[in-house]
């Protein structure tokens, strides 16, 4: 059943951008993560960063660090992704997800880490509902959000603007032409090869 949903989330995605979901996001993504790794290390003064930044030398993976680069973004834009991603413990969820618009919750038992090792779960929430559980991963998730938001025509979390932007504009190349300074910024610094 939740494959049928994707399946439907990326089709009507792919009907309207004219694009398909998973490959812009992860071609995009994979493109820029050492990037993003590297723009992070350079602002690692900020404190979230540096716990983010600290979880990868624990796994080193590619989906690590997929992970660490989507959940950082904010932080690295000074926006607060407080209501918009939070973990918690198993049979927690339903109190987690109150005062979420449009959020990513993670369940798993050592919910004490900005990225947790072990999850249980993937839970994708609009409107304090849960519409989406059982992702594979935080980066999927992200994916998918992405997807929702199109299909259902949500406008993004005003309190995540420039993080929704850079995705869709720096990592999906969706509209990437017509961008806020802010984000035009970061792309610039992003394509630096000074750094």
């Amino acid at each position: 059943m939740v494959s049928v949903i994707h399946r439907e989330i990326d089709a009507e995605f792919t009907r309207i951008v004219s694009k398909n979901l998973k490959q812009s996001f992860f071609h995009g993504l994979d493109e820029l993560v050492p990037r993003f790794l590297r723009l992070y290390r350079h602002r690692e003064t900020v404190k979230e960063l540096s716990a983010f930044l600290a979880s990868l030398d624990a796994d080193n993976s590619n989906q690590q660090k997929r992970a660490v680069v989507l959940l950082a973004l904010p932080h690295f834009l000074k926006e607060d992704p407080s209501h918009f991603f939070k973990i918690c413990k198993p049979n927690e969820d339903t109190e987690a997800i109150k005062g979420m618009d449009v959020g990513i919750l993670i369940v798993t038992e050592d919910a004490e880490r900005p990225v947790p090792k072990e999850v249980v779960d993937v839970v994708l929430a609009v409107e304090e509902s849960v519409v989406l559980r059982k992702l594979k991963d935080v980066p999927h998730a992200f994916a998918l959000l992405m997807g929702l938001l199109y299909v259902l025509n949500i406008q993004y979390p005003k309190g995540l603007r420039y993080m929704f932007e850079v995705i869709q504009k720096v990592i999906m190349k969706i509209g990437e032409n017509t961008c806020s300074s802010r984000v035009n910024g970061v792309r610039n610094k992003l394509m630096s090869t000074n750094m």
